[in-house]
Formats: structure tokens, C-alpha cells, sequence
């Protein structure tokens, strides 16, 4: 099947099951609608000439090396509902695809499961309201082995699809927490859903050694900015002084391409990889991310970039500016 393919019957699967509500935004679905508006603003400035042979989409940082800067954004809540053994599938099917897993709410019973699988996996912890279950967490998934640790900045008043909210009893953590939180965490810790140099600044002050930009898949609060909308006050905040990752719509090679572009390290995938999984499993999810990847790779040459880091503003243009 064709990318376009699996993201049709994908989407046609999960449509057809009780989880597929979760496909939805918040609210008035705003920010779902934002996302692709905004990427389409963005255009690529090719330079064809002594364009290189080949590109390298190989990545290192934080201990891990990977294939490819496309990795999996934080899902843990429907991924078992969609198959039998999904969370395992997922797993495989990033490894085979030389990518990273990330799993989000709840946390998976089988985490250390997963973590001896081999694949590079990152596990989120969110801001509960009783602050003792968070640290309780932290040291359950750092026991499992997992590579990194995130934490949802975002997610202070917890989650909502539509008009129905999912994550309850979370609260919004101070700096001060967050400080006792990194001093809990013995490997690296990620500050996901940051949309400002705000708190840009605050997570740099507070020791994240990495942030997500990311309007949590359009299920915190309506009328998020999509991540391209702030990405120049915050890399400008942040300075090069930790890696930047980025999630928030993004469906194929030349997405992932313009999040590279605007500063970001790693590209995240939500839905795709459930659109993967849904169809074809393992195998699905593995296709959706090599396919991606050699999207990206494709484009690549004709902007010019020879490896994931030649690539940056000069490969992008505002179609506004056209």
C-alpha cells in the first residue's frame, strides 16, 4: 500500500471503533484545522544545483541514535484498543524503522516489556493533581528502563476530546516542582508542550535537557498556536542550548522537512502511527515511518542538504512572501 493508503484505511478502521473519537480536537476542532493551514504556508527554496548525490537522515543526541529524526509522539490510551498486542507492534515496528517510541497515558503494564524489546523508548508522565503519584511514576518507568523521561507541561488542566475530558485531577506544576522533579530523574528529561519563549526560558532554568513544541494533538485547549507559529521566538530563547523536538500535524516527508527547517531536531508522529498500526500492524508502522523518511530524504537533495543538519531556514520560503 501506498502512504496515502494506509492513512485512508487507517483512519477508515479506527472510525469504526469506539476509540476513533480520539482522532478528534478539542472543542470546535480549531486546532486540528490550524495545523495543516499553517503548514501549508511554508514552500521549500530549491538549490538544485551541485545538489548532493544522496542525504544522510541519520541522527545522534541524548544517547540515542536513530535513522531518522521521525519518531513517535506520546500515545499511550488507544494504541491497545486498535489491536491485540498493539503497544508490542508499535515497538517493533519503530525499531525495524530505526525510530524512537514514546508512550504517553496511562502507562503501559507493560513497560519493561517494551523497553527489553531494544527500541529507544521515552515515557511521559503527566502533572497529577496529587503530586506524591507523580514522583511515584517517575521512579516506576525509570525502574522499567526506559531511555528518557518526559513530563506534560501542558496538561495542567489535563486533557479534552470534543466536550469530554479524558485526563482529570491534574494540576499545573510550579518551577519549583519541576526543579525537584529533575533532581528525581537520572537520565534525560524532556518538558513536553511548551508554546512560548516563556516557558522556553522556565524549562531551561528548571534543567530540561530537551523540549517538545507542541499543542498536544490539538486535546488541552482550544485555539493553540500550531508549533511553526512560535518556533522563532523559542529557538531564539533556546539558543542551541538543548535539542527542540516538534509534533503537531504532521503527515509527510516535506512536514518534517519545514519542522526541521524552523529549528527542531526530532519530528513527532501521533496519528500516523495509529493510522499504521490500524492497518497493517508492525508492518504499518514501519512502512509509515520509512516512507516518511524517505520522503524527507528525497527532498532533501534538491534543497540542498546533505545530512539533518545542513538543513535550516535557507530551505524554506513563506508562501505569504511569494
Amino acid at each position: 500500500m501506498e502512504l496515502s493508503e494506509i492513512y485512508r484505511k487507517g483512519k477508515e478502521i479506527l472510525r469504526g471503533q469506539k476509540i476513533g473519537f480520539t482522532l478528534e480536537g478539542v472543542e470546535t476542532g480549531w486546532v486540528i484545522e490550524n495545523n495543516r493551514r499553517v503548514m501549508r504556508q511554508y514552500a521549500f527554496q530549491q538549490r538544485a544545483i551541485d545538489a548532493p548525490a544522496q542525504a544522510s537522515t541519520k541522527v545522534s543526541l541524548l544517547g540515542v541514535e536513530l535513522e531518522t529524526p521521525v519518531i513517535m509522539s506520546a500515545i499511550t490510551m488507544p494504541i491497545p484498543a486498535i489491536r491485540e498486542g498493539g503497544l508490542v507492534m508499535v515497538a517493533e515496528g519503530l525499531k525495524a524503522a530505526g525510530s524512537m517510541m514514546w508512550t504517553g497515558t496511562p502507562i503501559p503494564q507493560n513497560l519493561s516489556e517494551l523497553t527489553q524489546s531494544g527500541v529507544y523508548l521515552a515515557q511521559n508522565v503527566k502533572p497529577h493533581r496529587d503530586r506524591k503519584k507523580i514522583f511515584c511514576e517517575l521512579d516506576e518507568i525509570q525502574k522499567a528502563g526506559v531511555t528518557w523521561v518526559g513530563i506534560e507541561i501542558d496538561a495542567g488542566m489535563g486533557t479534552k476530546i470534543r466536550d469530554q475530558q479524558i485526563a482529570k485531577d491534574c494540576s499545573p506544576l510550579s518551577f519549583g516542582e519541576l526543579s525537584q522533579i529533575r533532581k528525581a530523574v537520572n537520565r534525560p528529561l524532556i518538558f513536553k508542550g511548551i508554546l512560548s519563549a516563556y516557558d522556553a526560558l522556565k524549562s531551561l532554568d528548571a534543567g530540561a535537557d530537551a523540549i517538545i513544541v507542541s499543542n498536544h494533538g490539538a486535546h488541552t485547549i482550544d485555539f493553540l498556536p500550531h508549533p511553526f507559529q512560535v518556533m522563532q521566538e523559542i529557538t531564539k530563547t533556546v539558543s542551541k542550548r538543548i535539542p527542540l523536538f516538534i509534533d503537531g500535524g504532521f503527515r509527510r516527508g516535506s512536514d518534517v522537512l519545514k519542522g526541521l527547517a524552523m529549528g527542531a531536531n526530532l519530528v513527532g508522529l501521533g496519528r500516523p502511527i495509529l493510522y499504521g498500526l490500524a492497518a497493517d500492524g508492525a508492518e504499518g508502522v514501519r512502512y509509515v515511518v520509512q516512507h516518511i523518511t524517505s520522503e524527507l530524504r528525497r527532498i532533501m537533495v534538491m534543497v540542498g542538504a546533505s545530512n539533518v543538519e545542513g538543513i535550516g531556514p535557507q530551505c524554506v520560503l513563506e508562501t505569504s512572501k511569494l
